[in-house]
């Protein structure tokens, strides 16, 4: 009987849904093919494959090498220990950082200069993000033990450092001011 292996199943459902973007059954073929002939889907390939060492421990040195390569050239830091759902999607790859201490849930979208992290290097919390959670460009969530519920829309530019219920919008108060010009 064979062993199931179950951050091998998971990197398969990421890379079917994410680099194959296909109904049909995972093929490692297939999924190098799409990544190769897809630019726009290499980094989800290299950062699963990086994200599967790591949190495998099968080889964390080559994971954080991984993502060190993919830092330099996307510019964007995730972190290979963090915990990432199926379905992630990034609109722009620039300026997101994502810290290891975070934990999200499916179908997670993410857009350019998002920063998710803790407040301190030692905090023993969390950042938990449920499922189908977009997050608005230039946004910041960062805190000890936060709760981010499902079905969550955060808005661009908007500061996030409490709990968030679920089916919620998050957004700025400020609204924009035009002036006329000579005033």
């Amino acid at each position: 009987m064979a062993i199931i292996d179950p951050h091998l199943e998971h990197l398969k459902r990421c890379l079917k849904k994410e680099v194959m973007v296909s109904s049909e059954p995972f093929s490692w073929g297939k999924t190098i093919h799409k990544a190769i002939k897809c630019p726009g889907r290499r980094y989800y390939f290299w950062w699963r494959i990086a994200n599967y060492l790591y949190l495998s421990k099968r080889n964390r040195k080559l994971a954080i090498r991984l993502a060190r390569k993919l830092r330099n050239k996307y510019a964007c830091d995730i972190h290979p220990g963090t915990q990432i759902g199926v379905g992630l999607r990034i609109s722009h790859f620039v300026g997101i950082v994502i810290s290891h201490r975070c934990i999200i849930g499916e179908n997670f979208h993410i857009k350019q200069n998002v920063t998710i992290g803790v407040r301190h290097i030692n905090q023993s919390g969390h950042i938990h993000i449920g499922d189908k959670v977009e997050v608005g460009a230039n946004s910041c969530i960062i805190g000890d033990d936060i709760y981010i519920g499902n079905n969550v829309l955060i808005g661009a530019m908007t500061f996030v450092n409490k709990n968030v219920p679920d089916n919620a919008v998050v957004m700025n108060k400020k609204e924009m001011t035009i002036l006329p010009v000579g005033v």
